[in-house]
């Protein structure tokens, strides 16, 4: 029996999408490069998502819905897409980004032609809900240099994650550990993809991020828009909330004592320690984080000390906990 196995992999974890869905996958399902599968894994929704993905399942046969009876948390809904593909090429797509018709033939063509690049993706543009042009995303990160040292770098810096969104080989993230339950995990796992291998940015705008008030970013970094604009007046008190994103990432956190800063700064160091790098690349990422890590000493200290006041809120049954809310940085240490 004829078994179908396509070029490229699509994977769309969505939970309660009903708003953008349908808008989404046409943009998907309308690409000038069909040769694809498109995996949608609907982590329990609770709105119309599955009438609408079961109904364009049944016109599309490259179209593969999956459902959760309970929610699973996005780290584990997005690497359930990926275990999912059998293609040489992935790619994540959000229930509510947009992608110019020509977007996935002219990152393949990039990747085919040229073996040292494992990720490619385009110059990216914000639209707002009603699809409408914002502004630019203008964070230029020189991924595709050739020292993974730069790469290492450059990854570290402040920026939005939407390389994610790219068509990525398979052997690469094979290569990986997959998305983690914790704050920033999508960072981590881009900088793992940067020390694999060399990505590539198509400079035109093919990628439409749209901001909506129901997204991750709008709930838990609110002042996104302003930190691409290199707000002059952006400070520490305006980066997202780490503890809750650690929650999104994978709802066991709820509840739990979390030191969310520390954790991002011990999966960096294993991102290092654990690579195949030699002595002298693996002494440039380390001085690297360092420089990095130089002026946000803070969060790591607030970590401690969020923790502590639960643990004493806990000793004292009269005391109200208060929600904690803990400040940090949405992209890396700096």
């Amino acid at each position: 029996m004829y078994k179908f196995k396509p070029k490229l992999s699509i994977g769309l974890p969505v939970y309660n999408g009903e708003k953008f869905l349908q808008e989404s996958l046409d943009s998907l399902l309308n690409q000038t490069f069909g040769d694809f599968e498109l995996i949608i894994s609907d982590n329990a929704s609770t709105d119309n998502t599955e009438g609408i993905c079961r109904n364009y399942a049944a016109q599309d046969q490259r179209i593969c819905y999956y459902r959760h009876d309970s929610n699973i948390g996005c780290a584990r809904n997005f690497n359930r897409v990926l275990e999912l593909s059998k293609s040489e090429y992935f790619k994540w797509a959000a229930y509510d980004d947009l992608h110019a018709p020509d977007f996935i033939s002219k990152c393949m063509q990039v990747l085919e032609n040229n073996p040292d690049y494992i990720l490619c993706h385009s110059h990216t543009s914000f639209i707002d809900e009603q699809g409408r042009y914002l502004q630019n995303y203008n964070i230029n990160l020189n991924t595709n240099s050739s020292k993974l040292q730069v790469r290492f770098n450059e990854l570290l810096t402040e920026h939005l994650c939407y390389q994610m969104y790219g068509v990525i080989r398979k052997s690469a993230l094979k290569k990986i550990p997959p998305m983690g339950g914790y704050g920033n995990a999508d960072g981590i796992l881009l900088l793992r993809l940067g020390m694999v291998g060399q990505f590539y940015e198509i400079p035109e705008y093919l990628f439409f991020a749209r901001s909506h008030p129901q997204q991750s970013l709008s709930m838990f970094f609110p002042n996104y828009l302003s930190f691409i604009n290199n707000n002059s007046r952006y400070s520490l008190d305006m980066l997202p909330n780490f503890y809750d994103y650690s929650v999104w990432f994978d709802s066991a956190n709820k509840g739990k004592i979390l030191f969310p800063h520390w954790r991002i700064l011990k999966e960096y160091l294993l991102s290092i320690s654990q690579s195949s790098l030699n002595l002298h690349e693996q002494l440039l990422c380390y001085f690297n984080l360092c420089r990095k890590l130089s002026g946000h000493e803070s969060l790591l200290i607030k970590d401690l000390w969020m923790a502590a006041k639960i643990l004493l809120s806990k000793k004292l049954p009269t005391t109200k906990v208060a929600k904690v809310q803990v400040s940090s940085h949405y992209s890396g240490i700096n």
